[in-house]
């Protein structure tokens, strides 16, 4: 590992991170919250700083003219203290209204892993923090280095590496020659996607600071709202609008920008992994619409609207609701956790295992069972039109494996220190998911992580880093070759 690549590309990045912490000063200028100006000064001129130092006292840093050489161990490195420090600098505005470090540190990596965990108990602050926890949703949802890619022309070819390091999957979905085109293209459906969803929110009556906040958070399967009870208080046309817009963060960016280039929506079904994440989003919310219909004694229109909005809220990680679902009864929760565990599609801003990588489970699981009745023939997996290769099955059978692994290990570990099952289990679940709210009324979708231990709060913040990054940039930290460093 080359120190002076790690150094001049983290510094870049950071550099470039140091402006977005001004944004929210415009908020504050806009709101007259003066108070709120001078958090956001001093971080972004603190991160300026650093990435100014960094790369002026770092040795071989300013003879760097390309770092279109860098290795892939390398961009897993630098894409993994990217994030990692993203959340720490994010979090310094978080200080000056009156939160601890750790709470700080917690809101902070759930705003950039799109997580959407918080440990708000009021919601007695500025209208510029509220902008500012949407908007770590918003730029992490699609990716920060992915955003570079797209605008810094240092990244033209290097930005391969990275692009794959921060949002690797079974496959390299790129649809472009160039990845920096990629990235740019995956930006533009993003961008347009958040426009579209603001603008039909301020036209069916919901006030523009609110619409701007929600669509971040909406299309990012971030799940911040700037008010205490979610989406809970607003008409049923707001919540089929967010709706809609959850699902489509929890589908694939490349597929749909395929769609939208193309204008041709039945490209979508013919994706095998977009059919199974409908199916199962369709399936599930008629199976608790009926639940809620039978059980809980909701009216019809009801049942429908509060089913299919929480299960595609939970499918794309995105958190939101639309009632206090942990009033809810056992079978209802029940539907809800399958939901949590399906997760949304690979290169979109959900979270979770992801529906091909279940597709492909489920097709080593058939390939196995019928190699005990032929065990001579030769099986070959596909999904859709294309041969799967045997490292790529290889690594999603990994893949599946740590991430129960993590779950089951953060999972009893929480549930040993907070004395609470629930609270383990589905906490690590959401946070690894990058969902947000659990089951039950302590980290419920009107509940607070702010009740729990410190100890358990850094676990789960952990756990957000190691979810967004789907594990392999994290594994590869405990690789010792890695830190071998080279001129």
């Amino acid at each position: 590992m080359r120190f002076s690549y790690l150094a001049y590309t983290f510094s870049l990045v950071m550099m470039y991170f140091s402006i977005v912490l001004y944004m929210p000063i415009i908020i504050a200028l806009i709101y007259g919250e003066y108070n709120a100006i001078l958090p956001f000064v001093i971080t972004g001129t603190s991160v300026l700083i650093i990435s100014t130092l960094l790369k002026n006292t770092v040795k071989g840093v300013k003879e760097i003219k390309s770092i279109n050489d860098i290795k892939k161990s390398e961009g897993l490195c630098v894409v993994t203290f990217c994030w990692i420090f993203a959340g720490l600098f994010a979090a310094i505005p978080y200080l000056f209204f009156g939160f601890t470090p750790i709470n700080a540190f917690f809101e902070a990596t759930s705003g950039i892993t799109a997580t959407g965990a918080t440990i708000l108990t009021h919601f007695d602050y500025p209208n510029a923090l509220f902008f500012w926890r949407s908007f770590t949703q918003w730029l992490g949802g699609m990716g920060i280095i992915v955003l570079f890619i797209a605008i810094l022309p240092q990244f033209a070819i290097a930005g391969r590496q990275l692009f794959f390091a921060e949002a690797p999957g079974p496959t390299e979905d790129k649809f472009t020659p160039r990845i920096k085109n990629t990235a740019s293209s995956l930006w533009k459906v993003y961008f347009g996607m958040t426009i579209f969803c603001t603008l039909l929110l301020i036209l069916n009556g919901m006030n523009i600071f609110d619409s701007i906040c929600h669509s971040f958070s909406a299309v990012s399967g971030g799940g911040f709202s700037p008010n205490s009870t979610s989406i809970i208080e607003y008409s049923n046309t707001i919540m089929w609008i967010i709706c809609f817009f959850m699902f489509f963060a929890g589908a694939s960016y490349n597929l749909q920008y395929k769609v939208w280039s193309k204008f041709n929506p039945v490209l979508l079904f013919r994706n095998i992994e977009f059919k199974a994440y409908f199916g199962i989003f369709v399936i599930l919310g008629l199976l608790l619409s009926l639940s809620l219909f039978v059980h809980l004694n909701y009216d019809f229109s009801q049942s429908i609207v509060h089913s299919f909005f929480q299960v595609s809220s939970l499918m794309s990680s995105t958190g939101f609701c639309s009632i206090d679902f942990a009033e809810w009864d056992y079978m209802s929760k029940a539907i809800l956790f399958i939901a949590m565990l399906a997760g949304s599609c690979a290169s979109s801003a959900g979270g979770g295992i992801k529906i091909v990588r279940w597709i492909l489970i489920l097709k080593i699981m058939k390939t196995e069972m019928s190699k005990i009745l032929h065990s001579k023939a030769v099986f070959n997996i596909k999904v859709g039109k294309y041969s799967v290769p045997k490292d790529i099955l290889y690594q999603t059978l990994m893949f599946v494996f740590f991430y129960i692994a993590i779950i089951i290990t953060s999972g009893l570990i929480i549930s040993v220190l907070e004395e609470n099952t629930l609270v383990g289990i589905t906490g690590t679940i959401c946070t690894v998911g990058n969902i947000g709210p659990g089951l039950g009324h302590i980290i419920g979708p009107l509940g607070s992580y702010d009740v729990l231990k410190d100890s358990s709060k850094l676990i789960l913040t952990m756990d957000m880093y190691i979810g967004r990054l789907e594990l392999i940039p994290f594994l590869v930290l405990f690789q010792k070759d890695l830190w071998r460093i080279k001129k």
